[in-house]
């Protein structure tokens, strides 16, 4: 496929583009934006954007997707309950920081399990119920968005390396699927994934420093 086909597909992908598909793509930008600043309105701007997509990988037959939007909209309201809390000297009781070794572990083993269950439900899907459905590919972007997810909720930096996983494999994913607005968007997303694992990665760096001083 030449450069030009693509770029007709990408008109036409634009002209055929819904106003819920557009309204989607708007809030989840403003969602990671929030979230690059580690700002609790990540999660109000996000539940628009996981609802609206429940229903748009539905009908997409992406159903990896679409659990893994119906995911992200439990996950939000989880995660703005543990962003609002505070300790004992009304301080956020949640900071910016890096993974351990065994955190690390179990989020590996975590994202290998939702990997194997959501390949094998899809090629079921795929051969009973969906055939446009791509196993490998959508159990992959899932996957990774769930484990994204649950780290975000825990403000793990390496949960930005996730997301550049899931946006990377979205990318083609929702293009040859037909959705050439939401391919290009998360391509948005991906360069704010990397922007937002740098900012995070700062955020740690001078929370470790801080502790340190604080103790010495």
């Amino acid at each position: 496929m030449d450069a030009a086909i693509i770029w007709q597909q990408f008109i036409e992908g634009l002209k055929q583009t819904s106003l819920l598909e557009y309204l989607a793509v708007i809030s989840g930008i403003v969602s990671v934006w929030y979230s690059r600043k580690a700002n609790i309105l990540v999660y109000p701007t996000g539940l628009i954007n996981t609802v609206i997509y429940v229903y748009l990988s539905i009908k997409a037959s992406l159903p990896g997707e679409a659990s893994v939007n119906a995911y992200f909209t439990i996950m939000s309201i989880y995660g703005w309950m543990m962003w609002k809390r505070k300790d004992r000297n009304d301080l956020p009781f949640l900071q910016v920081s890096y993974s351990s070794s065994r955190e690390w572990m179990v989020q590996m083993f975590f994202f290998g399990g939702c990997y194997g269950l959501i390949y094998c439900a899809l090629t079921v899907l795929q051969k009973n119920f969906a055939p446009g459905v791509i196993p490998w590919a959508d159990a992959l972007a899932s996957a990774s968005a769930y484990t994204g997810m649950w780290l975000m909720t825990r403000k793990k930096v390496e949960s930005w390396i996730w997301w550049i996983i899931t946006n990377t494999a979205s990318i083609p994913l929702y293009f040859v699927k037909g959705y050439v607005f939401t391919s290009t968007y998360y391509i948005i997303l991906l360069l704010m994934a990397i922007s937002g694992f740098l900012e995070w990665r700062k955020k740690a760096n001078l929370h470790r420093q801080t502790k340190s001083t604080f103790q010495n």
